[in-house]
């Protein structure tokens, strides 16, 4: 049984217009929809929703935690700070699953502090996918924007790929250099290849944690996964919905504190059986499985 527990704070911003930085390269894995085109993928894709607006910007920013007592209040200041830059109606929720360490009391400082700040805790540990699905379910703008509450990646580059909002439905960006042991790099490397071999999802870096969803589509499908499939599940369902994803570099940072938890032999290998499961579901079961 899940325990929840939340602390619940009012909203603040200050809105600035998102810059795309010059030079930055950016790919498009579908073409951009307009008009009767975007009209058609969102009314009559199965989805049965409409794209949100990027003006005002109502935004979500979450990430999971596992013992990341080290990292959780920088992460979650630089979150509320860029937040506030961008976003005209901001949350940042910290998912805290089932950490064995002070995040859990580090996190509830925050939200006690910090206006746009909730944490939930999830009790016991349920999985990185588990967090994910719980950060997704407690997010209500109307842009859901995650992240790894690692401190690999720096939240001022959000800004940048905002922009990509409108002419993509979400934005799912790579690591530019991986900042990773090398058997984690070519198991990472492996993984992508065989999903995109499986799914035609198309995406350079499937697990990369800086992708932006629209809350629409999210509230829209079902999501299975609790383990390291779970970004899989999501774009896999995205494509089967035509859902145009658009690409960027972002960079990526060694871990400094804390440990990885990706690498372990269990993960990897619910992270397989999932996999052939979810191919079977959706090629058998089709959209209305999602």
């Amino acid at each position: 049984m899940l325990a929840e527990k939340t602390h619940n704070r009012s909203y603040g911003a200050a809105p600035e217009t998102p810059i795309l930085r010059p030079g930055t390269p950016a790919t498009r894995v579908a073409p951009p929809a307009t008009g009767a085109e975007r009209a058609k993928r969102y009314g009559d894709a199965g989805v049965g929703f409409k794209k949100p607006p990027l003006k005002p910007l109502s935004l979500t920013i979450f990430f999971p935690c596992y013992n990341e007592e080290a990292n959780v209040e920088k992460v979650t200041r630089q979150a509320v700070e860029v937040g506030r830059k961008v976003a005209d109606d901001l949350e940042v929720i910290i998912v805290n699953d089932g950490s064995k360490d002070r995040t859990e009391e580090v996190a509830d400082r925050l939200a006690a502090e910090i206006p746009e700040v909730r944490a939930v805790h999830n009790k016991p540990n349920r999985g990185y996918g588990g967090a994910l699905q719980r950060g997704f379910r407690e997010a209500t703008k109307n842009w859901i924007f995650y992240t790894d509450g690692d401190g690999q990646f720096d939240l001022n580059e959000l800004p940048k790929i905002l922009p990509l909002l409108e002419t993509n439905d979400i934005v799912s960006c790579y690591r530019a250099k991986r900042q990773d042991p090398f058997m984690r790099k070519m198991n990472a490397f492996a993984w992508s290849t065989l999903v995109n071999m499986l799914f035609h999802i198309k995406v350079r870096d499937i697990d990369g944690a800086f992708k932006i969803y629209p809350k629409p589509f999210i509230d829209a499908i079902e999501l299975h996964s609790t383990g390291a499939l779970i970004d899989t599940e999501m774009l896999a369902k995205a494509r089967a919905h035509k859902l145009s994803i658009g690409q960027m570099p972002i960079t990526h940072y060694p871990r400094t504190a804390g440990q990885q938890t990706g690498a372990n032999l269990k993960v990897i290998a619910k992270a397989f059986r999932e996999l052939f499961k979810l191919r079977k579901q959706i090629r058998n079961e089709g959209k209305r499985a999602l």
